[in-house]
């Protein structure tokens, strides 16, 4: 209430308009929440398929169908598929593949990646460019070439059993590494370009030298883009099946994507104890996940906020 300048009579101003309802904003949240929910169910409803029908006996499935009411449930068949397709040497001949691969492939990308967005080296966005252009080439492309070069790089009996690159560890190794560089090289250098510049001059002015700026400075602070980068490479490494199918021709070598057709039979399959051994394939994948979960989502987030 004020007094008005031309008399002694209060004026009153008017009250502020009421904020308007909030009721939109949450119909709209609700309805991103549900479109997510939908979407997240139609790529889990497979692994939740697989595992109800590991779970049944094939008699049951093949009377009432796969969508129908269970009439026994067992774990019989994880353990008839792991041992019907040997799946233990498969799962050593993977490891011995997919962890080397992932670990020399992130350590040499984080060596090019800080050359190329920390050292400002001449060249470095056309080396980035180059690395990164790697990975438009269809794999298809070079499939008969290195399996000819593979079968002419001869190596000790100690590190392969045909005396040559071909049917051994190391091509598969070698192959994953060739192809996922690019893009770990792409990530971890644009992630190096976000860390504060003064980082480094600080520790330059402190004496430290290039290799001190990268192992003890540098890739500390990348440890969430790594681990989101290992989960996804070992993913990759471990499901691949067509480096392994071309490269290694005894069958004792070929990794665990290869197992599961020794579950098929000649003349009849039974699906159900498939989907028991395509379950227990996946396992190692969805623990890797489970175990680097929160840097992995770390890595997804990071320049999403500033400050």
């Amino acid at each position: 209430m004020t007094a008005d300048i031309r008399g002694t009579v209060p004026v009153h101003r008017a009250a502020p308009a009421p904020a308007p309802p909030a009721a939109p904003r949450r119909r709209g949240r609700w309805g991103v929440q549900i479109f997510l929910s939908a979407v997240s169910l139609v790529f889990v409803a497979p692994l939740l398929l697989a595992v109800y029908a590991s779970l049944r006996p094939y008699q049951d499935t093949a009377q009432h169908g796969y969508f129908s009411w269970p009439r026994h449930l067992s774990f019989g068949y994880y353990r008839q598929a792991y041992t019907e397709s040997g799946m233990g040497r498969y799962f050593a001949n993977t490891l011995i593949i997919a962890v080397p691969a992932v670990i020399v492939t992130l350590f040499l990308a984080a060596f090019v990646a800080f050359a190329v967005s920390r050292l400002k080296l001449r060249g470095g966005l056309v080396l980035l460019v180059f690395f990164t252009a790697g990975n438009l080439l269809p794999q298809q492309v070079i499939v008969t070439p290195l399996y000819v070069l593979f079968n002419r790089i001869p190596l000790p009996w100690w590190m392969s059993d045909s005396l040559t690159l071909y049917d051994s560890y190391w091509a598969v190794i070698i192959v994953n590494i060739g192809f996922q560089l690019g893009f770990c090289v792409f990530v971890l250098a644009n992630f190096m370009r976000t860390l504060p510049q003064e980082i480094l001059e600080a520790a330059i002015v402190d004496g430290a030298g290039v290799w001190t700026q990268f192992w003890r400075i540098t890739l500390p602070l990348c440890r969430p883009a790594l681990a989101a980068l290992a989960t996804l490479e070992f993913t990759w490494v471990y499901n691949d099946f067509l480096w392994a199918l071309i490269f290694i021709s005894d069958p004792d070598k070929l990794p665990i994507t290869s197992s599961l057709n020794n579950l098929r039979g000649q003349f009849f399959t039974d699906y159900n104890l498939l989907a028991a051994g395509s379950v227990l394939v996946a396992l190692p994948t969805i623990l890797v996940f489970l175990l680097l979960q929160r840097h992995f989502i770390a890595g997804l987030t990071l320049g999403s906020t500033k400050g």
